[in-house]
């Protein structure tokens, strides 16, 4: 316990240490949020990946991969294809847009682009974004308790507690600046954990004829890669529904951001490859990993879900304690919670931006400078990390039996549909109107809802779309939405092709 306790410690002082250098480039609110536009390729390649991937990769996919099998890769293919598209076609476009507007958030971008009169579109895009970061947000807090719990036997709300003042003083000091430098520093302890993992235990493991023997010994349908169903409709829709998490890299803010900050169109070309390589590997891993613990920990008959905890939530702790020694015990300790507030932060800094910028200064204190607003914008950073740690308090109790996997990818997909369709479309096509838009963020938003909510409890068709989940139909309707009312209200003035 007292290595684990040293290692956490030195992981902790670093992070402060980011903190406190990073606060040394904070001289206005673009420097708060974007670091003055200055950010290099390596930061902002394992930024948008460690933030992309967050906890769930360690606790979720980890967990996917127990519960799945092989279909679970499903979500390693998708999420690939999401980050070469995102990187390869649309990050130049963005960067540039964003770089001629001058913006500093997502409402600034599609404000500018759309030559709005109004604020409308400014306000429903951040309330929007608000609502779901705040959830998003407090499901990582959720992880942050669940990771103390199962890997240090420290109570869930302490946990929770602790890890919400960690993210909040290194957030505090430093900002957008504090949050990339971290979580450069926890993607790399992210990366090289997850990856060399699942080779230490598979070499340690007493693993007899190979991984599809074991896997058949225990559930024949782990090994089938097309889904563990007879019904062959549902197999369709459990791929669909793994694979299709990867659109959420097509727009979601916290990654987009990540492109305005950057020094250079050059740099994302450099940038591409690390993000690619990133995502196969730690992915790949993680699924592995999940496997490798339902061959070691469960048999025939038995309940995974009594053996690994919810949705194979404790398959990293165990599987550590298992096959590692406490002092690289200790390090996996520091690597999930690595995970975990890499994207604490940078959504905490997202949520802020959205109040601070574009609900504040730009519609009732334009009169603010960006340097005027510094401070405020630390306060709001609080405010909103303070809602979320409540909301993943009230999740614990009210909850018990929630799986992390799915409350994350709700979160995911709430962000995604909402933002994913408005960013691809205006982007890509001149015709797509400031109308089109809003009816594309109304209907990303409200059918993520609606597919969660109604269409997952209706008889008949609702195990199917529990198993698609809600992003892929939600991004859909909201660019059919989109499309059509762009179509019945065109925009009045087409911006030149950049």
């Amino acid at each position: 316990m007292i290595t684990k306790i040293i290692v956490l410690a030195i992981y902790v002082s670093i992070l402060f240490l980011i903190g406190i250098f990073a606060s040394r480039r904070i001289n206005s609110m673009s420097d708060y949020y974007l670091g003055g536009k200055k950010m290099g390729f390596w930061a902002v390649a394992f930024s948008a990946r460690a933030t992309g991937e967050s906890g769930w990769l360690l606790i979720g996919l980890t967990g996917m991969g127990a519960m799945a099998g092989y279909s679970a890769y499903w979500v390693v293919l998708g999420e690939l294809l999401g980050v070469f598209l995102s990187w390869q076609f649309m990050a130049k476009r963005f960067k540039t847009r964003s770089d001629t507007y001058k913006s500093i958030t997502i409402p600034d971008y599609l404000q500018s682009h759309f030559k709005s009169s109004t604020n409308t579109l400014r306000i429903i895009s951040a309330a929007t974004l608000v609502v779901f970061v705040v959830i998003y947000v407090a499901s990582q807090m959720d992880v942050t308790g669940i990771a103390f719990e199962s890997m240090l036997n420290i109570d869930y709300r302490i946990g929770a507690l602790i890890g919400f003042v960690i993210v909040l003083i290194y957030i505090f000091i430093g900002g957008f600046v504090a949050a990339v430098w971290s979580d450069m520093f926890q993607g790399i302890l992210m990366f090289f954990g997850l990856v060399l993992l699942p080779i230490v235990v598979w070499f340690s493991m007493d693993h007899g004829a190979g991984i599809s023997e074991g896997l058949n010994a225990i559930d024949p349908t782990l090994t089938q890669i097309m889904g563990r169903s007879d019904d062959g409709l549902m197999n369709l829709f459990t791929i669909l529904g793994f694979s299709m998490i990867g659109l959420g890299f097509l727009g979601s803010p916290q990654v987009y951001v990540r492109f305005m900050s950057i020094k250079s169109e050059k740099e994302i070309d450099k940038g591409k490859w690390i993000a690619l390589i990133f995502t196969l590997l730690t992915d790949a891993a993680a699924v592995t990993i999940g496997i490798l613990a339902r061959i070691y920990f469960t048999s025939e008959g038995q309940d995974p879900e009594v053996v690994l905890g919810n949705g194979g939530e404790n398959v990293l702790s165990m599987i550590t304690n298992e096959f590692l020694p406490s002092i690289l015990v200790a390090i996996f300790i520091a690597i999930v919670l690595s995970a975990i507030m890499s994207t604490i932060d940078s959504l905490l800094v997202l949520a802020s931006s959205a109040i601070t910028r574009d609900f504040y200064q730009k519609i009732f204190r334009p009169d603010l400078k960006d340097e005027d607003l510094t401070s405020f914008s630390r306060l709001v950073t609080v405010i909103m990390a303070v809602i979320a740690l409540c909301i993943a308090i009230l999740l614990y109790n009210l909850y018990p039996e929630r799986k992390i996997f799915w409350i994350m990818i709700f979160g995911w997909s709430g962000i995604a549909a909402t933002f994913c369709p408005v960013i691809i479309l205006s982007l890509f096509w001149k015709g797509y109107s400031e109308k089109g838009a809003i009816a594309s963020m109304i209907t990303g938003f409200v059918s993520v809802i609606f597919f969660k909510f109604v269409v997952s409890n209706m008889e008949g068709i609702g195990a199917y779309f529990i198993e698609l989940d809600v992003l892929a139909p939600s991004f859909l309707l909201a660019m059919i939405v989109g499309y059509i009312v762009s179509k019945i209200a065109p925009p009045k003035h087409i911006e030149k092709s950049t």
